[in-house]
């Protein structure tokens, strides 16, 4: 008696899990959006990394640009603190050469 019972409440609680189990529709529905989501974010991933990798070379290309300009503004000092040097010479042997005739 102990083991038909037994057996009823086994084949019982089996049917009530199978039926249970029965209907995965919604959970592949849930596995299919899922896969979908996925795809999505793999997708705006890579959009999102090309984006980064075209503003890293620009950003190198803007450092170069200002590099070069920097150079460029620091030989134009030197020439222009040359030149200046170079004009104050030329005032100093004028104001010379001046001071020279007026004393005669």
């Amino acid at each position: 008696m102990n083991s038909l019972i037994r057996a009823v409440t086994i084949v019982a609680t089996s049917v009530a899990g199978l039926a249970g189990c029965a209907d995965l529709t919604p959970l592949e529905t849930d596995v299919k959006d899922l896969k979908a989501e996925v795809v999505t974010l793999q997708s705006q991933t890579q959009e999102v990394r090309h984006a980064t990798d075209l503003a890293s070379a620009s950003a190198r290309s803007a450092a170069d640009a200002a590099s070069a300009a920097q150079k460029s503004s620091n030989e134009a000092l030197a020439m222009a603190q040359s030149s200046q040097t170079n004009v104050d010479a030329l005032n100093e042997k004028l104001d010379r050469m001046f001071k020279r005739k007026l004393e005669k």
